[in-house]
């Protein structure tokens, strides 16, 4: 029997955050810092996330690797509703004057995510965290 969609997308949300926030771990001990505040914690165990500019809920920058999803603490993510303002000054900062803005925009876009899409992402996430805990030799 197949998964349904809600399956799917729970296991693609479980598979991009863990390629966020391995993406961004320095090295080999897994470590690395909050987009917008600067805590360091593990990948893993160390209280980090993956956080998102725009609301998850839009599907269009769900699972956009260039700048809505990035490295965030419990407590700026979830406690702090995101700090989406300081999200948007560092966002500018890292990859060019306006992308929050374009980001706000391309978000509100209509974007359906069919089986088939999720199915090939969750493979191709589940390499590419294989592939960056290889190379950074971490576990």
């Amino acid at each position: 029997m197949q998964k349904s969609i809600s399956k799917l997308k729970k296991e693609l949300d479980k598979w991009f955050s863990l390629f966020i926030r391995l993406r961004n771990a320095t090295d080999h001990e897994g470590l690395c810092q909050c987009f917008t505040c600067g805590k360091v914690g593990h990948y893993k165990s160390g209280g980090m996330q993956n956080g998102h500019f725009q609301s998850r809920r839009f599907m269009a920058t769900r699972y956009s690797e260039d700048g809505n999803c990035e490295v965030q603490c419990v407590a700026c993510n979830m406690f702090r509703g995101g700090e989406q303002y300081k999200f948007a000054i560092n966002l500018d900062a890292k990859y060019g004057e306006g992308r929050a803005e374009e980001l706000e925009f391309l978000a509100r876009t209509i974007m359906k995510v069919s089986r088939i899409d999720y199915e090939e992402k969750i493979s191709y996430y589940k390499e590419a965290v294989d592939k960056l805990k290889k190379d950074k030799g971490i576990e």
